[in-house]
């Protein structure tokens, strides 16, 4: 029996840039029809000049793939309106992070003073641009995305008419914030529905199963998959896929990051399968997303998997991939776009 899926979109993707964006962007833009596009390279897309140079290398490096890259600019308080009016046509979110807290992102923003984030998120708000965020405090690293929960509130409860997105939730206070705000939104990894911190650090330590946000508690895991097998309307799938050559991850420095891109539509398909939900599956792969980003438009592009084994390659270039060298139990069988 095939399972057919229509213009699956990825809301929360790093493609990196140089030899790295050559090796992974190809990989989602042949099963994705679109996906919003990390600003955090080195030094980070924060101009016009600086995103319309990237999207251009981007479209470059996916060639004749039937992808959108939605573009995003990297947060800073001192954006004018009329420079976010300069740049709009070409912009679908602005994403903040906290300074220093994941990759590349020590120009962040130091403190969470409305006053000082004011100005831009009222422009954002006035002109209907997200605002995308890496939710976690420098606190415990269990607990830092607990307690950046009351940051989302006072954004939300501050700028109502701003659409936030709560990136890669892991915790079962992020799940139940959703609905106490209105413009409270989420995406969620295919890695965060899988592992909890068990699996990465449990046993021996699984370098390339480490990440930020950390996986969390079992019953954090619980939280993620009941709104996400139901597609709660304010959820997203967002796979937060991050490459890192081989000698990053396995190191005593590891780089955070998972990389799932090549194998998360059929890791989706057949977790959505197990727990008999997969009627649910287009909306979280793709339907909420349109309904929560309404500005978008979407390529048409059909996926249809069967059920039968496929061998993981056990890397893309120098990046170690999910399940590599691994068994799973759904291949994509024919793209149409």
């Amino acid at each position: 029996m095939s399972i057919t899926l229509n213009s699956p979109l990825d809301m929360h993707l790093h493609l990196r840039d140089g030899e790295m964006l050559s090796t992974v962007a190809p990989l989602s833009a042949k099963t994705f029809s679109g996906a919003i596009v990390m600003p955090n390279l080195v030094p980070p897309v924060d101009t016009k000049e600086a995103l319309l140079a990237y999207k251009e290398r981007i479209g470059l490096a996916i060639g004749d793939e039937t992808f959108k890259p939605y573009m995003t600019l990297f947060f800073k308080p001192t954006y004018t309106k009329e420079f976010l009016e300069s740049v709009r046509d070409e912009l679908t979110a602005i994403k903040l992070y906290p300074a220093g807290i994941t990759t590349n992102s020590e120009g962040g923003v130091a403190g969470f003073d409305v006053k000082e984030l004011r100005p831009t998120l009222t422009a954002m708000s006035e002109l209907n641009i997200p605002l995308c965020v890496h939710g976690e405090t420098n606190g415990f690293v269990m607990d830092r995305e607990a307690e950046f929960v009351s940051i989302y509130e006072m954004l939300a409860t501050n700028f109502p008419k701003l659409k936030i997105i709560m990136e890669h939730i892991t915790t079962k206070e992020s799940v139940e914030a959703l609905d106490r705000f209105e413009n409270l939104y989420a995406t969620i990894t295919l890695h965060h529905l899988l592992i909890t911190l068990d699996d990465v650090a449990g046993g021996m330590l699984q370098p390339h199963l480490f990440c930020k946000p950390i996986a969390k508690r079992p019953e954090d895991r619980e939280a993620l998959r009941k709104v996400a097998f139901e597609a709660h309307p304010k959820v997203m799938f967002g796979s937060d896929s991050a490459p890192h050559p081989q000698h990053a991850k396995e190191s005593s420095g590891c780089a955070a990051g998972v990389f799932t891109a090549p194998i998360a539509i059929q890791v989706l398909t057949e977790l959505f399968v197990e727990h008999s939900t997969i009627e649910n599956l287009q909306a979280f792969l793709s339907g909420n997303a349109q309904s929560i980003y309404s500005n978008i438009s979407v390529p048409n592009k059909r996926i249809i998997l069967e059920k039968e084994p496929y061998i993981v390659p056990t890397k893309y270039g120098e990046v170690v991939p999910l399940y590599a060298g691994e068994s799973i139990n759904y291949t994509i069988k024919e793209i149409e776009s």
